[in-house]
């Protein structure tokens, strides 16, 4: 009964994303609805480790939240750059690359092949931290700034997901693939 704790955070946090739609951006209550899901993801994971309840279905399920929360920032932000032309084109230029990956990766491994590289963690401790960057330094930084890490995390996947022969979730960077995973 409470190996389904993780899961049941996860599906929470997918939730609080959508909701997230529908309030105002940088309110207070975006900011508070944002850090439960921030705690959410790192709570559903630290969870399902003490408590021996990995699964493939866990892994598969809290990248579908990562992917969620993303979109519906991408969403919410997206007005925000007005006049970034630039920044538009890379963010969608990061999207096809992901797409690509994920499609390699569902070719090859007949899943959603959603990859835990220290790249994506950065990433995305980066994107949980967009919204107090923007009002630190402002979108032109701050979407640089993580535009330049999301496309090397991308970029990254998309390599592992080429070159590796089976498919491990939990690769920490494209440098720890062993020879038998190669082609």
């Amino acid at each position: 009964m409470f190996s389904k704790i993780p899961d049941v955070l996860t599906i929470l946090r997918i939730i609080l994303s959508l909701v997230i739609l529908i309030i105002k951006p940088l309110s207070i209550l975006f900011f508070v609805l944002y850090l439960i899901c921030g705690l959410g993801d790192m709570l559903d994971g630290f969870l399902a480790r003490k408590m021996g309840a990995e699964s493939e279905h866990g892994a598969a399920l809290d990248s579908l939240a990562d992917f969620v929360l993303i979109a519906v920032l991408m969403y919410v932000f997206f007005p925000y750059l007005d006049r970034m032309e630039y920044m538009i084109l890379w963010v969608i230029g990061i999207f096809a690359i992901r797409i690509g990956g994920l499609f390699v990766g569902f070719m090859k491994h007949h899943t959603l092949a959603f990859l835990h590289t220290y790249a994506n963690k950065a990433t995305g401790f980066l994107l949980f931290c967009f919204p107090l960057l923007y009002v630190i330094f402002g979108m032109p930084i701050t979407c640089t700034l993580l535009c330049s890490i999301a496309s090397i995390s991308a970029i990254e996947e998309l390599l592992i997901q080429i070159k590796a022969k089976t498919l491990n979730r939990n690769i920490s960077s494209i440098f720890k693939i062993n020879r038998n995973e190669l082609k």
